[in-house]
């Protein structure tokens, strides 16, 4: 009897040990994917990266996603996860994170949480993005050339069992609705001695946020 009554108590311990460290409901997940957006109607630079990519996969009518990063949560602390010309791919608290992408009117952008519907392999989604640290930003947009954008960064870090990507490559786009491409995009390519990559393949946070395999999650970032 006193042998069962044992085990009982072991069985509770565990069950509520496990409960608490369990992610509950509501709050910020290792793993969740932040995309950062610009409100419609918003004045963006016209000689800056983030009015390039909202002219070429923005929604003219809402939110224009620009950038997606990674949440790690570490002791309970959120940090960012990420790719940017900054910074490269880095690794840095989530305030650096919206200090790094306050508007130039000293507003805040929207925030845009999203998880994936079937989190049990985040924290290995997360490992995988930690081993590119350190590596330079993707200001080519090319695959396969240790170097990454903020998309691709998810791309690549994001795999089912077999290695194949959860998320989908598409045809690239950096024209405007104009059909031409922005100065920005031309006058990047041109430093760089390359041809505008429109066509490879490659990812972007528009259409990132709107893959199936995400969901919202109504939970405010900061």
């Amino acid at each position: 009897m006193k042998t069962v009554n044992k085990s009982l108590f072991l069985a509770s311990c565990l069950l509520a040990l496990a409960s608490a460290c369990a992610p509950k409901a509501g709050q910020l997940q290792t793993g969740d994917l932040v995309f950062v957006g610009i409100p419609a109607g918003y004045d963006l630079d016209s000689d800056s990266m983030d009015s390039a990519i909202a002219d070429a996969t923005g929604d003219p009518d809402g939110i224009t996603l620009i950038h997606t990063a990674i949440l790690d949560m570490t002791g309970g602390e959120p940090w960012i996860i990420d790719a940017t010309i900054r910074r490269g791919v880095d690794r840095h608290p989530l305030d650096t994170f919206v200090r790094d992408f306050t508007l130039k009117d000293g507003s805040l952008p929207v925030f845009l949480v999203k998880r994936l519907k079937d989190d049990r392999r985040a924290e290995e989604f997360v490992d995988n993005a930690r081993h590119f640290l350190g590596l330079p930003y993707d200001v080519s947009f090319l695959p396969d050339n240790d170097a990454y954008y903020c998309t691709e960064l998810v791309y690549d870090s994001y795999l089912a069992p077999d290695g194949t990507p959860l998320f989908h490559a598409a045809p690239m786009n950096f024209k405007n609705a104009d059909g031409e491409f922005p100065l920005y995009w031309e006058q990047l390519f041109a430093r760089i001695g390359q041809e505008i990559p429109q066509g490879i393949p490659g990812t972007n946070p528009q259409a990132m946020a709107e893959e199936s395999i995400l969901r919202p999650v109504n939970v405010p970032l900061y």
